[in-house]
């Protein structure tokens, strides 16, 4: 047996200092530029972060007017972007995408505003890639290489071409990095509807289909707002830099979409809290009346995008401004986007009475159903903060319970499961530093059709879960990225998935939309003879695996998380835990999805049921199959 060393006995000489070549640290250190290293199954995750790098180059030619259209395909490993813009110059193509702070972006001149102004962006991608090309194709000469792990492979030299103008970058992330990773379409198809929207006038193809926008943010906000969910026309104003659209709905909180230099800043920043602020500040003015500032943001569904030099971001990945002051102007974020929206706001109302009093009047239903609530909201606060003192209902991490470091609050968990059998497991085999568990008592209510008051404040067992995510005012403050749904795999886990997928969807649709709703896929088999355990997701692969083991093995089929032990648990929720996101496409109507699903009953949703019935295969006729 071999003892290790502690702390104080290791040596600590020259020998161990180490300098390391700059791709060699993003390898390293993959987390400090890209953010996550997951799977593919969050919308953060660091695989879309490298696809956004490299089309923020392509999007960049467009705004300096070089090129009108950006063409991505996206198999589930490998990505291709091309531009048609000016072409990177050939002579330093190399050095563009594997010498760290090397970029045209630091000369204002050619790019004055930019995302990617740090000359880091390509490089990493180039990498955490598997295989990296790319191509530029500049005044009738081109120059294509080729890297593996950001190494230099091949380098065609310079050659003529008859081919347009642009650059083409293929690359196809490492998997050794990115463990088990792939694209989600829906998440590529969020990011570049954004790009169209930000860019009017480009035109994106995607995997063959074509993404333009005429309008900008106003085409955004009535893609996230439909028409039927409106109380007014979508107010869209736009002068210069700076560009707003919103509207308010029947969703209960508020949704923002808000970006910089066409960066979508997911976490907001200082140009959102102007915005907010200023929404406020111009309606209270224009009623001449000091409405509570809930009240007037309650259902707003709201768009800000700003253009500004050398923006500060709060991380590597950009998703949050902390620019206080213009670079170069006397002049703050709060009054820039202030002055913009006090001027612009009160002239659109003003112009548009019909707006203004249908407006007022969602304002004053928003004060009154407040007020309304004011008393039961106060009574179901003391009640969550007595029992959880004296339930065990949530078993929380010690990422909360120690105040750790907020770098670390992407990768909290939280399990929501039924019953002590399964909380228990998932207990005992959790990682508690940032794994919380949430234990459910039998099924939940069916919210459908009931309003916020009974559901959420009056039912203990729903208030008690609003709390412990912390998002009743909304989810600025939700305590843990990942919520999980982890219920036993038969009818009734399906029904109760399905409820707490209703309540969500009901009042904190946003939870649901910003990807923080998981799935939980466990095995529902383990097939294992004296030599191998496989375990297995579906019948299709218990009879793979009874075809690969043969000789009768021992398949067990685990009815309840409960009798899976705590420590084969560990493997299913640890570093190879498999998660499936719920995904709200801005095609689904809420309320006419929860209708047929959770409403009464009805005759499509019976034939729907019939026509995707799963007959169970008994043991015997997997074993002849």
């Amino acid at each position: 047996m071999i003892e290790e060393k502690s702390a104080l006995e290791i040596e600590y000489s020259q020998d161990d200092i180490k300098t390391l070549e700059p791709l060699e640290h993003i390898r390293h250190r993959p987390g400090m530029y890209i953010g996550k290293t997951g799977d593919g199954s969050s919308p953060d995750d660091g695989i879309y972060i490298l696809v956004k790098e490299i089309l923020d180059n392509a999007i960049d030619e467009f705004i300096m007017g070089h090129g009108k259209k950006v063409v991505v395909d996206v198999t589930t490993e490998d990505v291709m972007v091309q531009d048609f813009g000016r072409g990177i110059p050939l002579e330093k193509l190399s050095d563009s995408v594997s010498i760290m702070n090397t970029s045209g972006k630091f000369d204002s001149k050619a790019f004055k505003k930019s995302v990617g102004m740090n000359g880091v962006g390509s490089k990493a991608v180039n990498a955490l890639s598997q295989s990296f090309k790319i191509r530029a194709v500049r005044e009738g000469k081109m120059r294509e290489v080729t890297f593996e792990k950001g190494k230099i492979v091949h380098d065609s030299s310079i050659q003529s071409s008859s081919s347009r103008n642009g650059t083409t970058v293929w690359f196809k992330p490492d998997a050794t990095i990115f463990q088990n990773y792939r694209f989600i379409a829906d998440y590529l198809d969020e990011l570049l509807s954004n790009y169209a929207y930000l860019n009017s006038g480009l035109k994106i193809v995607f995997n063959n289909q074509e993404y333009f926008s005429q309008n900008g943010l106003r085409d955004l906000i009535d893609r996230k707002a439909p028409q039927e969910e409106k109380h007014y026309p979508t107010i869209h104003l736009k002068e210069g830099d700076i560009e707003i659209a919103f509207t308010h709905t029947n969703k209960y909180g508020e949704e923002y979409y808000t970006f910089v230099n066409g960066q979508n800043t997911t976490q907001g920043g200082t140009h959102l809290a102007a915005f907010k602020e200023a929404i406020v500040r111009t309606v209270r003015d224009f009623y001449k009346k000091d409405f509570d500032a809930s009240d007037i943001r309650m259902s707003i569904v709201g768009s800000i995008c700003v253009r500004i030099q050398e923006p500060l971001f709060e991380s590597q990945t950009k998703t949050k401004l902390g620019t206080e002051k213009l670079h170069g102007e006397n002049i703050t974020m709060k009054t820039f986007v202030g002055d913009f929206v006090r001027t612009h706001l009160d002239n659109y109302l003003h112009k548009n009475p019909q707006v203004a009093e249908v407006l007022l009047k969602k304002i004053q239903a928003s004060e009154r159903e407040r007020k309304d609530m004011e008393g039961v909201r106060k009574i179901a606060k003391d009640r969550a903060k007595k029992a959880s003192i004296h339930n065990k209902k949530l078993r929380d991490c010690r990422y909360h319970l120690n105040e750790l470091k907020y770098e670390h609050r992407d990768k909290t968990s939280i399990f929501i499961t039924e019953g002590d059998s399964a909380s228990g497991s998932i207990t005992k085999a959790r990682n508690a530093e940032l794994q919380a568990v949430f234990s459910l008592k039998g099924k939940p209510l069916n919210c459908f059709k009931n309003n916020k008051k009974k559901i959420v404040y009056e039912n203990e067992e729903f208030n008690l879960l609003q709390h412990a995510l912390n998002i009743e005012e909304g989810i600025e403050n939700l305590r843990y990225n990942h919520i999980i749904i982890a219920t036993d795999a038969d009818t009734d886990g399906m029904h109760i998935r399905l409820l707490l997928l209703t309540f969500f969807l009901q009042f904190f649709p946003d939870v649901v939309r910003l990807g923080h709703i998981k799935i939980l896929e466990t095995p529902l088999f383990r097939v294992r003879n004296k030599k191998e355990t496989i375990y297995c997701y579906s019948d299709e692969e218990r009879v793979a695996a009874i075809k690969k083991l043969g000789s009768n093995p021992e398949i067990t089929r685990f009815k309840g998380l409960g009798e899976i032990s705590p420590d084969e648990f560990k493997g299913f929720i640890g570093s190879q835990i498999k998660l499936m996101p719920v995904l709200l496409s801005d095609a689904i109507k809420i309320q006419e999805l929860l209708n047929y699903y959770m409403g009464d009953n009805n005759e499509d949703r019976k034939q729907f049921i019939i026509d995707n019935l799963i007959v169970e295969l008994n043991e015997e006729e997997l074993l002849e199959a």
